[in-house]
Order: structure tokens, then C-alpha cells, then sequence
């Protein structure tokens, strides 16, 4: 994990209305996601996650490209949560708060009894991920495991709900500099 902890120390940090939001290219896709990173956390994701799973569901946008080499590393089909609505029978709608966004999202292929792992990019304010695992809770499937590949320490959505995440790595983003944990 000796990358990841080293772009972290090189990651920018920009204001977002009193938010310190970090860009690295895990979270956000610039600068340059470097193949030997992703290939890195996946490896890592794979250690720490619960693998015996049905599918692996991932929110749009940045958890894509994570969930996407982690399916093709394990063969887990994978269900990707947009942010459009494609209105498909069965279609379940959700809505989201973060410390910088509120919007809509939508889970399509996903059923009762399903066992998924939700894999993530950042865990800040974990109103993405609070709000996919009401709406997973609500379908009726089983939420085998959450991974992060980053979680900024302080209270989460998260933690008012029955679900824990795994991080790879904890930070504190504090003025204008990352603290790995």
C-alpha cells in the first residue's frame, strides 16, 4: 500500500464552500490514475473483502473503475448504481446527501436475497453509502461486506445505520494537508 499512502500525501486540496475536499485519482480521476495504484488497491480490496457474494455494486461515478477491475479479477458480476433513472421494472430510486451534494440514484438489478459487497472509493460523510444501504435493506438483499478504499475520519451517515465499512487507508484532511492513519 506504499503507493497509496504516497499519493495521498500528494493529493491537492481545494475548498469547496468551507469543505476540504482532497482530488487524488483513486476519488476522483485526476490527476492520472496510475495502473500499478488501482492495480495496488484492488489487490487490497480483494484481501479484505468478503468475496462470497452474488454480485458487487458500486455507486457512480468513482466507484466504477475500483468495482470494475475488482469483477474482473474475481469474476463477480457487478451492478453499477447511477445517477439517472432508466425507469426498468423494479427500478429503485434513492436519494443522497453529502457534505458538498444532494441528488438522486438509482439501483437496477439488484433483488431480495441477493448477496452483494458494496465497494466505494471515499468514505467522508458516508451519506452516499447510508443511503444505498437503506435502499439495499429496503430490496431485501444481504450487504455482505462494504470496502472503501479511503475513509476521512469524523461521524458518518454510516454510523446511523446497522452497517460497517472496511477502509484501506483513514485519513484526517485538516488545512490543507493529508494525515495518513
Amino acid at each position: 500500500m506504499d503507493r497509496l499512502r504516497e499519493s495521498l500525501h500528494e493529493a491537492p486540496i481545494i475548498d469547496k464552500d468551507g469543505y476540504e475536499y482532497m482530488v487524488h485519482p483513486i476519488s476522483n480521476g485526476v490527476p492520472v490514475l496510475d495502473p500499478a495504484l488501482l492495480r495496488e488497491v484492488v489487490v487490497e480490496v480483494i484481501r479484505a473483502a468478503d468475496l462470497d457474494v452474488d454480485k458487487i455494486v458500486a455507486p457512480e461515478a468513482m466507484g466504477i473503475h475500483l468495482a470494475t477491475a475488482l469483477s474482473l479479477q474475481t469474476d463477480v458480476p457487478l451492478v453499477v448504481i447511477r445517477k439517472r433513472s432508466y425507469g426498468l421494472p423494479n427500478e429503485v430510486s434513492l436519494h443522497k446527501t453529502t457534505g458538498y451534494s444532494e441528488s438522486e440514484m438509482y439501483i437496477n438489478d439488484v433483488e431480495a436475497g441477493d448477496r452483494v459487497l458494496i465497494v466505494d472509493d471515499l468514505l467522508s460523510t458516508g451519506g452516499t453509502l447510508a443511503a444505498i444501504c437503506d435502499a439495499l435493506d429496503g430490496i431485501g438483499a444481504d450487504i455482505a461486506d462494504i470496502v472503501v478504499v479511503i475513509r476521512k475520519l469524523g461521524e458518518s451517515a454510516l454510523d446511523e445505520t446497522s452497517h460497517e465499512a472496511t477502509s484501506l487507508v483513514d485519513i484526517t484532511v485538516e488545512d490543507g494537508d493529508v494525515t495518513v492513519h
